[in-house]
Formats: structure tokens, C-alpha cells, sequence
């Protein structure tokens, strides 16, 4: 191909014939060459301009993209920036002395020959020796827009970093400034890596989020670590009762010793007496609390600390680490041991059901809506008088027995029980029941339904077993991975069960629907902790408050429906317009007659600023009420200030108000008179011509663990 060179630059240029990229790149060296004429630079010899040199190929590895962030200097590049921009204004200043057609030229091509000479200099760091952009003057406008580049980019990656850790929640507003110049700081101090280019890219980023949370990990880790029990093959046997002081403190004291135990209380095991009597004797059945390490007695928990004291405990200790418990020692409880649950009579009802219920329940229309897994009447008293050879009129009644006995429901509950088209369903049958009822048993329970009583009071004596051995003295802290890996907790759930088929809950007296009511609500909480875990937000707590919920005589209750359904004598919850129950709802029928105020500081519901756990009996249900009430009032519910005329109260006074009294002063007094006797008449007496100013406390919702 024929050459033709430029007589005023000396540079070869191609023929008409030139694609593009071509003209891109004469471009770039019309304008190099014009800019070393104005600085009368002598004429320079042609240079071929190769492709490769132009569009050199992007080489990019992900390695080395947060190396090229960290070694940006932005002090180095501004300071560059504004000595470049200053001796550029000083030349556009100064006359020039080419031609007109040169400078138009060359005005015409500046905005193109930036975007190009940005590229070039992007791929190489440094231009060749023989180029015409070797020239310190010639280059200045290719590294103005380096300089721009990367304090642009330098700008992006702080704001970028900060913005999503700020998002993530890993920076609190206090020390955000503060975290955002560290990691400026940082990038300014690295060196840069010479010879490698870069992409930014804002997903590297969440490298250097999940490098923190692994920080903050190890460094949760670490803390864990020094809590967590001592490993050990052997095992230690704690062997305790109900209400034992000194049964407290020894456990306290393998707290403590960072020692983990197996704990058997002989009032909820009470077959476990009898092992205690083949060692020590009659005596020892009841001369608790009983220590063993393996298959040796230490004895009680005076006779520990004499070993302790010794120094022979470290040596046990040893031993027990590297040696595992022989046959001849105690066993931990096993499931089911001791459990009135699985004992009793036959059901001769729930015998048939099991029968029924797999031939006739199927997928139905009625009143032209589709109910799954439902059965109409006529189909189950056809059943009944084939299978148990009775009349119409006989399966009729034995079917309305059945429903009387809550086996099953009408699906749209308008009547107990008639032969027809009408549907019902079982229980376990009923898509709410099924998925948001977690008492619910699998299958069908084979022993006949105990009374409510009896079983409020096996669930009361388990409950303070379970509050002695996996709580805090005060009842402030919840140890809930014990209480989900313990028999106890097993033994609960089965008990529960037992929930869905009683009877006789509206006849039931104030005192025992009171303790009742309140032990489950509390033990209910901690159960919904242990399934779906500690709600973290409100959305989330009103979940747990409202869908996690238990099936109760054929009812389903959620830990909203107890507390203002059924303690609260059916009022409105706190943010909401309606009662928790409506007049047709046949639980309103189990509702307490009047709303009951001390009961507040009695529900936990797994809070750090709720009241302490504690077990409520039926016959001092109004002391122990009382009690709790004092506790909490006084332990910082209630903080009053008579100098500046403050009163702190915790938050569940504003939410339940209209349980205390009309407005804040009447509230106020209703709380005084559970403080102190001289405080609470001091704050009465002010109160009788001064305005107390109230300050609700900020609730913590944290997990009380």
C-alpha cells in the first residue's frame, strides 16, 4: 500500500482506505506532534503505530484487585492533580505559536484524543522511550486524566465501603467517621504494586465485610470458649429435689467449676430414690443433694468442698476427663422414665377413630368452597354402623359422642354433630391446627383424656423443676440450650399434648385457671424461643406473639390469646382495635371475669426488661402475685426522683395502662404503693399538689440468657 507522509507533522498516514481505529490512532499523533511543535521540538522520525500498542488486552486477575484498591495514594494523586491543572492553565494562557488551521485542528480532535490517550495510558503505566508521549509536557494532559481516574475511584471505594457496612449494620454512627478514615488511611499507606491493572468492582467489598464478620466471630469464639463446660469422657451425676437450698448451691458451684453434670430430681424421678437407697441406705433416699463422679460417691455437696479444699478434686477432675462412666454407675434419665403421660386407660373412643379416619376423610365442596381432608356425616354414620354393627340412630349418637369428645369439628363449626351433607373434620386434620399448633400429637392418642387439673398440676411441678436447674437464682437468666437437650423439656412436650382434647376449662376456678394460664404462657415463650428463635425485630415478635400456638380443649390459643384473652378478662391488646376474642367465639367463654393488673410482672416472654421467671401455685397464687409485683417494681421498674419530680417507670405501664388507671398520675399511684413504705408515702404525698413528670423506660428486647 502507498504511503503518503504529512509535510507539516512528518508522520506517515495511510491511504482513504483506513478503517476506524486507524484514524483514532493518527488522532493521537497529530496531537502529540502539534504539541512538540508549539515547544519548537525539532521534527522527529515516523513511527509505526501497531495495534497492539493501541489496544493493548486487558489483563485482569481477581487476586490482585483488592491489592490495586489498597495501593491508590490520594495525596499523592491530588497533589499531582492540581500541579498539573495549574501548569495547564498557565500554557492555554500563553500564545501560541502555531498556525490557525493547526489550533482548529487540534480543538477539533481534544475531547476524542482524551477518551483515547486515557485508554492507552489505563493499559500501560509507562509510555516507550521512542514515543512522543515520552515528553514530561507532552504527557500532562494523559496523566491529568490518570490522576482523575483514580481520585474518582478512590473517592467511590471509601463512600461505597462505608455506605454498605453502614447497611450491614457493622458500624454504629458514633465511630463511623472514624472507621471510614482508617480504611483511607489504610489505602494511602499501602504501597502501590507497580505493573498490574485493575477493575473496580464494589462486590470486593463484601470480601473485606466478611473479613470482619470473621473478626467479630473469633472474637465471640474466643469468649465462648472460656464459658464453655470443661470436655470430659466421664460423668458427673447431680441427684437434687424440689426447693433444696443447698441443691441451688451445688449447682452454682459446678457453674462455677466450668463442670458439666447430669442432673436427677427425685421428685420428678421418684424410681431414682431407690439407687439412692441400695448406696447409703434408707436414710440417703432423702438426703439430698447426692454427688457421684463416675461410679464413685463423693457425697454431699459439704463433703465436695472438703475435697476441693484438699486439693483432691483437681485429681478427680483428671481422672474423669480421660475415663469413661463404667456400667456400675448411675444413668442419666431416659426418655419416657417416670412418665405419667403414657399410662392410663384405654380409650375405646379413640380406638375407633383410628379405624375411621383413614376410610373416610378425603378432599370435599361445600357451600362452594373446597375443605380438604374433611368428611361428611352420612359417610361417618355409615361407617360406624357397619363397622360396629349398630343402627342408624345408634351411629348417630356414638358419632355425636365422638365430637362432644373434640375427635373432630364441623369445618365451619354450626353445629356438634348431624347426619347429612355437613362436613367436619379431625383435629390434626385442620390447617391452622396443623401448622401453627405445636402441642398437636401425631396420630391418635390411645389413653383417655385426664382432667385439666391434674394435668395443670404435673406441668406446675415440672415447671419449677425445670426453673431450678436452667435458670439464674433470680429467675432473670434462661440457660436454653440445657433446657433443649434435657428430659425435663422431652417430658413437657409430651404433657402438653395431653392439651387438645381437655375438658372442663370454663368450670374451672379463678385460682387454678390463674396459676394455670400463666405457668403455660411463660413455658410457652420458651418454647417458641427454642423452635423459631429470639425475634430480633417486630415484625418478627409479632409472630412469635400471635402464630406460635397451642391447641387447648379443641381451641387454639397464641401467647397473645392467653395473656389479653384469657388473663386480661378479653381486652384489647396493646396497637389494636379489636378484642382478641368476639362474642360467637366460644372462647371468650374461658376468659376471666376481670382483667388481673399484677399478672404483668408475672409473664416472661424472654425479655432482658420482662419480669424474672417463677412458678405459680393455685392456692397463693395472690401472694406470689404480690411478690412479683414488689420484685420488680422495686428491682428498677419504678425509679422516682423527688428532687426533679421524675418518675421512671418500665414501658408495660404506657402499653397496659388502661390496667392501672386513667391517665399517667392515677397510673403513678397505682405503682407507688408497691415501693418502699417511705418512698411510696413521700411520692403520694407529692403527688396529692405536684405534677410528676413520667419517663417511660426503654424496653429491652435482648434474650434474657
Amino acid at each position: 500500500m502507498d504511503m503518503e507522509t504529512s509535510p507539516r507533522h512528518n508522520v506517515p498516514a495511510k491511504s482513504a482506505e483506513i478503517n476506524d481505529e486507524e484514524v483514532s490512532s493518527k488522532h493521537d499523533v497529530e496531537t502529540a506532534s502539534a504539541t512538540l511543535e508549539e515547544n519548537n521540538v525539532e521534527e522527529i522520525k515516523p513511527v509505526d503505530i501497531r495495534d497492539e500498542d493501541v489496544y493493548p488486552k486487558p489483563i485482569v486477575k481477581t487476586e490482585d484487585i483488592i491489592d490495586e484498591m489498597e495501593s491508590i495514594d490520594i495525596h499523592r494523586e491530588v497533589n499531582t492533580l492540581s500541579l498539573e491543572s495549574e501548569t495547564q492553565q498557565d500554557k492555554m494562557l500563553s500564545p501560541s505559536n502555531g498556525d490557525d488551521d493547526d489550533d482548529d485542528s487540534e480543538s477539533s480532535h481534544d475531547s476524542k484524543d482524551d477518551a483515547d490517550l486515557d485508554d492507552t495510558m489505563d493499559a500501560k503505566e509507562k509510555p516507550k522511550p521512542d514515543s512522543p508521549d515520552s515528553n514530561p509536557s507532552t504527557s500532562a494532559w494523559t496523566e491529568k486524566a490518570a490522576a482523575i481516574k483514580n481520585f474518582v475511584r478512590v473517592k467511590s471505594e471509601v463512600a461505597v465501603h462505608t455506605f454498605m457496612r453502614r447497611l450491614s449494620g457493622k458500624m454504629n454512627d458514633d465511630n463511623a467517621v472514624h472507621d471510614a478514615r482508617d480504611d483511607e488511611t489504610k489505602w494511602v499507606e499501602s504501597p502501590k504494586a507497580e505493573g498490574k491493572s485493575s477493575i473496580w468492582n464494589p462486590l470486593s467489598y463484601l470480601k473485606m465485610m466478611q473479613n470482619d464478620d470473621t473478626i467479630d466471630k473469633v472474637e465471640v469464639t474466643n469468649v465462648e470458649a472460656e464459658l464453655e463446660p470443661v470436655a470430659m469422657k466421664g460423668r458427673i451425676i447431680l441427684y437434687t429435689r424440689l426447693g433444696c437450698e443447698e441443691c441451688r448451691e451445688c449447682r452454682l458451684y459446678f457453674h462455677g467449676k466450668r463442670l458439666r453434670y447430669v442432673e436427677i430430681n427425685i421428685d420428678i424421678y421418684p424410681s431414682r430414690k431407690q439407687d439412692l437407697e441400695k448406696i447409703g441406705g434408707s436414710s440417703c433416699s432423702s438426703d439430698v443433694p447426692k454427688v457421684f463422679f463416675n461410679e464413685e460417691l463423693v457425697g454431699s455437696f459439704k463433703e465436695l468442698k472438703k475435697i476441693d479444699e484438699s486439693g483432691e478434686l483437681d485429681a478427680k477432675i483428671r481422672h474423669l476427663i480421660h475415663e469413661a462412666p463404667p456400667r456400675e454407675a448411675p444413668l442419666p434419665p431416659f426418655s419416657g422414665e417416670d412418665d405419667a403421660s403414657s399410662k392410663g386407660h384405654v380409650d375405646e373412643l379413640a380406638l375407633i377413630v383410628r379405624k375411621m379416619k383413614p376410610c373416610i376423610v378425603k378432599d370435599r365442596f361445600y357451600k362452594l368452597r373446597r375443605f380438604k381432608n374433611c368428611f361428611s356425616g352420612s359417610d361417618a354414620v355409615d361407617f360406624l354402623s357397619s363397622d360396629q354393627c349398630l343402627e342408624r340412630d345408634e351411629a348417630i349418637e356414638v358419632a355425636r359422642k365422638l365430637a362432644s369428645q373434640l375427635f373432630f369439628q364441623h369445618v365451619l363449626e354450626e353445629n356438634l354433630f348431624e347426619d347429612g351433607n355437613h362436613l367436619y373434620r379431625f383435629l390434626d386434620d385442620d390447617p391452622v391446627v396443623s401448622s401453627q399448633c405445636h402441642n398437636i400429637p401425631r396420630g391418635i392418642i390411645e389413653i383417655k383424656p385426664r382432667p385439666v387439673v391434674e394435668i395443670a398440676s404435673r406441668l406446675r411441678i415440672l415447671y419449677r423443676a425445670i426453673l431450678e436447674a436452667y435458670t439464674s437464682p433470680d429467675g432473670k437468666h434462661v440457660d436454653y440450650r440445657s433446657i433443649h437437650g434435657s428430659e425435663e423439656f422431652a417430658r413437657y412436650l409430651r404433657i402438653i399434648q395431653e392439651l387438645h382434647r381437655v375438658q372442663q376449662l370454663v368450670d374451672m376456678p379463678r385460682e387454678e385457671k390463674l396459676a394455670f394460664f400463666i405457668n403455660l404462657y411463660n413455658m410457652m415463650a420458651i418454647h417458641a424461643i427454642l423452635v423459631w428463635g429470639h425475634p430480633t425485630g417486630p415484625l418478627e415478635r409479632a409472630k412469635m406473639f400471635g402464630e406460635f400456638k397451642y391447641i387447648i380443649g379443641g381451641y387454639t390459643y397464641s401467647l397473645s390469646a392467653i395473656q389479653n384473652g384469657i388473663i386480661r378478662g378479653n381486652q384489647r391488646q396493646p396497637y389494636h382495635l379489636t378484642k382478641p376474642f368476639n362474642e360467637k367465639d366460644k372462647r371468650s367463654m374461658v376468659a376471666l371475669p376481670y382483667a388481673e393488673p399484677l399478672s404483668h410482672f408475672a409473664l416472661s416472654c424472654g425479655t432482658r426488661s420482662g419480669p424474672p421467671l417463677r412458678c405459680f401455685s393455685p392456692g397463693e397464687i395472690d401472694k406470689e402475685l404480690m411478690e412479683a409485683t414488689l420484685d420488680f417494681l422495686r428491682g428498677g421498674g419504678l425509679i422516682v426522683d423527688l428532687s426533679s419530680k421524675v418518675a421512671y417507670i418500665s414501658k408495660i405501664f404506657n402499653w397496659y395502662s388502661v390496667d392501672f388507671g386513667n391517665g399517667e398520675k392515677e397510673v403513678l399511684k397505682h405503682a407507688s404503693t408497691y415501693l418502699e413504705p417511705q418512698l411510696s408515702e413521700a411520692l403520694l404525698d407529692v403527688l396529692v399538689d405536684t405534677q410528676f413528670r413520667v419517663v417511660y423506660q426503654t424496653y429491652d428486647w435482648g434474650l434474657n440468657n
